[in-house]
């Protein structure tokens, strides 16, 4: 299933919503899969240096959801250490949505959707190591997190209740669920792809991947002003999108970003469109649908520099480079920066926080490449890590960890 089942997804809704049992009862005991040897690609990704941070994915299983944890070493490469529970329950198939798996902007807390079981977990940080924290229940199929500041709020992307919902967020990362918070979406079909803060925390943003049927044009972006209790406007103020189905975001701190459109995944036809976002939740469009000649683009990061875009498609099995100018300008630089494979399914991307890093979960492979960025936005293969996610069955979000540092993306 991939990121083009839109198509199928109100048809089979109810028996999606039938696999959110409850989590089960007690702790899960923890995995330690060897590391070296899952590593493969260019024999580089059991790095004898010293760890200097971590990778994190998600395995999005069914019969128990887990976080899946590799050491980083100072080349970039990875080694796979070992698995955490999160007491919930996946889905099986990928979530299709962009920040299933958020760490905090200091890197302390580890916070993962279980959209089986109708529940985000907690874990704290310690270098590559997770403790459980807090299970706590997060609506009707959580799907996409975001967090600003003391907020966190989750994406419900289920037919039955598309929209968000707010949590305060504790001095010890734990969740307090914001009392009637929830907001619908502008459409009830909307199938969102991402819920997304913002830079100054005062403005969410969610995509809609629904395209022209039924009752409502789709191809939309809304926008929810946030008060300073917290609380989302009670009503969307609804964007036009410049292209056709538009899934994921990614800000700059001067309030630009890119959306990519992955435009019902036809061959070749993916696109990125960059945008202002206003004071009033407005988007004005500065490129529209720039093309980079891929098949279903549906991921997109900023490297911390605000200077490169890097998007990945699902269906070419490949990462594109784009340029982002500081007004705004989005300039595609090559369409296949990294090709891995027609059937590796790359899904989500997570950047080191110094910006010199790329990893990249490829879903049909079951692994995590790793890549080296150039100065001019190349990628250098540094390997690919197998083992502990499933193979072609749905693992979904991938984070980054560098101690000392933040998420906060900069312009220079």
């Amino acid at each position: 299933m991939n990121c083009a089942r839109w198509t199928s997804r109100i048809l089979t809704i109810v028996a999606a919503l039938g696999l959110t049992a409850l989590a089960s009862d007690g702790p899960f005991a923890k995995g330690s899969p060897t590391a070296s040897q899952h590593n493969q690609g260019n024999g580089r990704g059991a790095s004898k240096h010293e760890a200097v941070g971590a990778v994190f994915a998600m395995t999005n299983a069914t019969a128990g959801n887990e976080i899946v944890t590799y050491s980083r070493a100072s080349d970039g490469t990875l080694t796979l250490l070992t698995t955490s529970k999160t007491r919930g329950l996946g889905i099986g198939v990928d979530t299709d949505t962009q920040g299933p798996l958020r760490l905090s902007h200091d890197n302390r807390f580890l916070y993962a959707v279980n959209p089986g079981s109708d529940n985000v977990t907690v874990f704290e940080v310690d270098g590559t190591r997770l403790k459980f924290l807090q299970i706590i229940e997060a609506g009707d199929q959580p799907l996409s997190l975001t967090l600003s500041g003391e907020l966190l709020y989750v994406l419900n992307g289920s037919v039955a209740g598309n929209g968000i919902r707010g949590f305060r967020v504790n001095a010890d990362g734990t969740l307090t669920e914001l009392p009637n918070s929830f907001r619908a979406l502008s459409s009830p079909i909307a199938v969102p792809g991402e819920v997304r803060f913002s830079p100054d925390g005062r403005i969410l943003l969610v995509t809609h991947k629904m395209t022209n049927v039924l009752l409502t044009p789709e191809n939309a972006i809304d926008a929810f002003t946030v008060g300073a209790d917290g609380y989302a406007s009670a009503m969307p103020l609804r964007n036009a999108s410049a292209g056709l189905r538009p899934f994921s975001l990614a800000f700059r701190d001067d309030n630009k970003l890119v959306v990519v459109e992955s435009s019902n995944a036809a061959p070749n036809l993916s696109a990125a469109s960059s945008y202002q976002l206003n004071p009033d939740g407005t988007i004005t469009v500065i490129s529209a649908s720039v093309p980079n000649f891929q098949t279903d683009i549906c991921w997109v990061v900023i490297t911390p520099d605000g200077r490169f875009a890097f998007t990945a498609n699902f269906g070419s099995g490949t990462i594109s480079s784009y340029s982002f100018a500081p007004d705004g300008t989005l300039t595609l630089l090559n369409g296949s920066a990294a090709s891995q494979g027609d059937t590796t399914q790359p899904v989500d991307l997570s950047l080191s926080a110094d910006g010199r890093f790329l990893y990249n979960l490829l879903r049909g492979a079951g692994a995590v490449a790793a890549f080296r960025i150039e100065n001019n936005a190349s990628l250098t293969p540094l390997g690919t890590v197998v083992g502990a996610l499933p193979v072609a069955d749905g693992a979904s979000g991938l984070a980054a960890y560098q101690p000392g540092s933040s998420d906060a993306v900069t312009l220079s």
